[in-house]
């Protein structure tokens, strides 16, 4: 489906890439993997045609369509949230008019018999056949599934989307890509922009996808979930794993080591003829053979080895002076921006040496919360930080802070003391900032990399509390490790507002969640609070059936006979589905039987005329197989919803 062969790209003399070649197949899931700057972003601007390579060929079929999400874009701000994401379904739309065009034109006429008449009633009946398997008929419903799993609620669905941070933005824009469902799915860091709640939506989601998926992500846990091969940039060239990021890791070690064995041997070969020629240079004897090994050493191809890493950071917070029992106490905080209520009567304490967690959904306060305690922020109720606490915060303008004439290297020998100080750029390379980068000032930095210099200037200070609000999201993956490793051995107190999993799993031993303007305490790690929030949502779901029913009962007959009429077009509604249903599986039978005939033909082709088209309608009988099949999950789908079986 899309293949790359022989592409290379160079920027100004400096290949990024040379000649990678890779095939990505039809419903295969890839994640695309390497260090910042390896050329990631690069490649998926490559596949999708925002940049051409310099030399090489990238081979994707005509009628191939690609849904591509950028770390940054221009979103929309002039519709409402449905309005804008409902943009997805154009194609669909335009359907939907021509087929009422149509048939209204076949209302006006009467020459039945005529071949205008019997082509209209083709057009109709293949624009229709196309509309259905489209799910022409449920597209404000697909669109509010989508844009409630990606977070909206359903008061926001006419909010104009202006009112909506760069984030949510995003989320609009990524509902519009899944609801159009290419054949090819590119996804650049998607995890950025979405809570915890949202990131395992988007992961139920695309573990069904149908087509093929090409993703970047710094979230272990959520490349885990999705992938099931993995492709390594690295030192200009790609890696090939058939396995998920986990296994990957441990392969990718076993190559490392081989490849470090004979980086030592080659070296060792290099240094031996080296000597050889300068040791005979000048003898006649022996000119033949000098000449031989030069030319050797000229044709060599040279070994690399990452120079990350062929270093091992360890990074210890340095020693704060003790606190008391009590860190944080938290008692009766509300917090409310003019009719907007954040959350209210927040209550819990924090003692010494706690690691814990701020989740929920974006909006829902954390930050907010952050905020109060280290007192930017006014707020009701009381909050008391303990005795002898020192609190270092880390938030996403903290790069602000920073003297912008300094450099990397300046900002940070001002801040370290003791024996760390000798360690001090291999921390700053731990972090990313490698050779000439230490050299850079502060004001030339990307507000990623400023961000990235503002973690390190924090973990050199001698705090014993640390508020951290989103840490991880300009880290990559080792860096994250680096970090985390850090956090466990820190003696002191923590509270980290995150989205990674991985991240805070084995780190905190509590969980605080944001949600429906309340802050609940969950004791345990993050995947114990997930999997109690499944539980949890299932026992909501069954309370408010109940006080659903017995709100009806008290209410007496009129009630029941608006429940009966309720359920009479509940049932109308789930017989139409139903419908759908048996006429979807009617298509796959039959699909299937087309591809099966077509399939013996290949396998045993002697004595057989093969049509010119015969490919072609191969893979289209494929692609409108894995359409239908997606029809057909989606009107189960709203059979669940709707209280039907399935």
């Amino acid at each position: 489906m899309v293949s790359l062969s022989q592409v290379t790209v160079s920027f100004g003399g400096f290949d990024l890439f040379k000649d990678i070649n890779f095939l990505v197949s039809p419903k295969e899931s890839v994640g695309l993997v390497g260090k910042n700057g390896a050329g990631k972003t690069t490649l998926l601007k490559l596949i999708v045609g925002k940049m051409a390579p310099t030399n090489g060929v990238i081979s994707i079929p005509k009628d191939v369509t690609i849904g591509y999400l950028p770390q940054q874009m221009d979103v929309a701000n002039s519709r409402s949230v449905m309005d804008e994401t409902m943009i997805a379904f154009s194609d669909t739309l335009k359907l939907e008019k021509d087929i009422a065009k149509i048939s209204k034109s076949l209302e006006q006429r009467t020459d039945y018999e005529s071949d205008e008449y019997a082509k209209l009633i083709n057009e109709l009946t293949e624009k229709s056949e196309r509309f259905n398997l489209l799910g022409g008929d449920s597209l404000e419903a697909q669109a509010e599934v989508t844009l409630q799993g990606l977070g909206f609620k359903r008061s926001d669905f006419d909010r104009p989307t202006k009112e909506f941070s760069g984030g949510w933005r995003m989320r609009i824009e990524l509902a519009k890509i899944l609801l159009r469902r290419p054949e090819v799915l590119l996804l650049d860091e998607p995890t950025n922009h979405l809570d915890i709640e949202s990131i395992q939506w988007l992961e139920d989601y695309l573990k069904t996808f149908p087509g093929a998926l090409v993703l970047i992500s710094h979230d272990r846990a959520f490349l885990d979930n999705v992938t099931e091969r993995t492709i390594e940039l690295s030192l200009g060239k790609a890696f090939d794993y058939r396995v998920p990021y986990s296994k990957y890791v441990v392969l990718r070690e076993e190559r490392r080591e081989q490849q470090l064995a004979a980086y030592k041997n080659q070296q060792k070969q290099i240094e031996e003829t080296k000597d050889f020629i300068e040791r005979f240079r000048y003898k006649a004897t022996k000119a033949n053979q000098v000449q031989s090994r030069v030319k050797m050493l000229e044709k060599m191809d040279v070994i690399e080895v990452e120079e990350e890493d062929n270093t091992s950071v360890n990074i210890r917070f340095p020693e704060a002076p003790r606190s008391g029992d009590l860190v944080v106490k938290v008692d009766e905080v509300s917090k409310s921006y003019d009719d907007n209520l954040v959350f209210a009567d927040a209550t819990f304490n924090i003692t010494r040496g706690e690691k814990v967690a701020f989740v929920g959904r974006n909006g829902e306060g954390k930050t907010t919360l952050s905020k109060i305690l280290v007192g930017e922020i006014d707020y009701k109720g009381e909050v008391k930080i303990g005795h002898n606490v020192s609190i270092g915060y880390f938030a996403q303008n903290q790069d602000e802070l920073m003297n912008p004439t300094h450099t990397v290297l300046e900002t940070i020998d001002r801040v370290a003391v003791g024996d760390v100080r000798t360690k001090i750029r291999d921390i700053l390379g731990a972090f990313l900032f490698r050779g000439e980068d230490v050299d850079k000032k502060v004001s030339v930095l990307s507000g990623g990399e400023r961000n990235r210099l503002a973690m390190v200037k924090l973990m050199l200070q001698p705090y014993n509390l640390l508020i951290l609000d989103e840490p991880t999201n300009h880290l990559d993956m080792r860096s994250k490790d680096i970090l985390k490793n850090a956090l466990r051995k820190f003696k002191g107190t923590v509270i980290v507002v995150s989205h990674d999993r991985e991240f805070l799993d084995g780190l905190v031993s509590k969980v605080y969640e944001f949600r429906d303007g309340k802050v609940k305490e969950h004791l345990g790690g993050i995947y114990e609070f997930l999997g109690k929030r499944k539980l949890e949502n299932l026992k909501e779901l069954e309370t408010r059936k109940l006080q659903e029913k017995e709100a009806k009962e008290k209410n007496g007959q009129s009630d029941r006979k608006q429940e009966w009429l309720d359920r009479k077009e509940q049932d109308k509604v789930l017989r139409k589905v139903a419908s759908q249903i048996e006429k979807v599986e009617k298509e796959i039978s039959e699909l299937e039987n087309k591809i099966a005939e077509m399939d013996s033909i290949l396998s045993n082709p002697e004595g057989r005329t093969i049509a010119d088209d015969f490919f072609k309608q191969y893979e289209s009988h494929k692609v409108k197989l894995s359409n239908t099949m997606h029809r057909w999950e989606q009107l189960h789908y709203e059979m669940e919803i709707l209280g039907g079986e399935g």
